[in-house]
């Protein structure tokens, strides 16, 4: 399983979030790398945010996931062109499964499992 996962819940559908562009950034000084990237499949998860080989080091991450073209394509509005989570790994062997719950008007998230 990869270090990091995640999911979107369209919590106003009762439905996954499918088809988001999801983008997987850490911190290195000042500036965010881009890691890795992807869209919610038909359960709303992205299955290989981290790459099969790669490990997560500790630091400070960035999950951004562009949810404008989500809304937009089922004719919705929105006031969040895009949902960023900024969350820290204090240990990397642990797993890290930030998922994001979302609807036109809010999001939230939190530490699952």
């Amino acid at each position: 399983m990869s270090g990091i996962t995640t999911h979107v819940l369209d919590t106003a559908m009762g439905k996954p979030g499918i088809g988001i562009e999801v983008l997987l950034e850490i911190k290195k000084g000042n500036e965010w790398s881009q890691l890795s990237g992807g869209q919610t499949n038909n359960d709303g998860r992205v299955p290989e945010l981290i790459p099969k080989g790669h490990a997560i080091a500790v630091g400070t991450y960035r999950i951004s996931f562009k949810v404008a073209n989500y809304f937009a394509a089922q004719k919705r509005d929105t006031f969040y062109p895009s949902a960023d989570i900024v969350f820290e790994v204090k240990d990397a062997t642990q797993h890290y499964h930030v998922p994001l719950l979302i609807s036109g008007f809010g999001y939230s998230t939190y530490r699952g499992s």
